[in-house]
């Protein structure tokens, strides 16, 4: 069995998500794991799909050729030990060019692994100021949590952070 990991990208039109899976289903591939998006008029997605080995071939050529969607597919490893993540932290602040490289960095020198960010940027409801969520899942040693907790809030003064495990 194969794993296979597909990111795809194109303008979006109705009956993406039905083409791939057909593609999919057409050769006895499990469809396991996915994240799809619209942005900015875009269809957006990862997809982790099982496939039996004699039928990678002939699936990955079929998700190629979809007419206006640019496919990449790369093979996983599917024995690696699942990454458990241990901490899922809810981030809001007033939105700003670089929060996310912020927010990672912290992330990254607190030995944390970032396994998962969710963002979206929207208006406050009384100022109107754009706020940026984010949704983040990290896996982290327990003893480094409260020095993380601590170095995430000193990125600003109106940065807030939500835990739970």
């Amino acid at each position: 069995m194969n794993h296979l990991v597909i990111s795809c990208i194109g303008p979006d039109q109705t009956g993406l998500v039905d083409t791939l899976s057909k593609i999919i289903s057409k050769h006895q591939g499990n469809w396991q794991v996915s994240s799809l998006h619209h942005l900015s008029g875009f269809f957006a997605g990862v997809i982790e799909v099982a496939v039996a080995s004699e039928k990678s071939e002939n699936l990955i050529s079929e998700l190629k050729a979809i007419s206006g969607l640019s496919c990449q597919i790369e093979m996983a490893e599917p024995n690696l030990p699942d990454v458990v993540s241990n901490l899922v932290l809810e981030i809001t602040a007033n939105d700003r060019p670089g929060i996310v490289q912020e927010v990672s960095s912290v992330i990254h020198h607190q030995s944390g692994n970032l396994l998962k960010l969710v963002s979206s940027t929207n208006s406050a409801a009384h100022s109107g100021q754009e706020l940026f969520k984010a949704k983040v899942q990290i896996a982290i040693d327990d003893k480094s949590v409260d020095a993380l907790i601590n170095a995430l809030e000193n990125i600003a003064d109106d940065l807030m952070v939500d835990i739970s495990r």
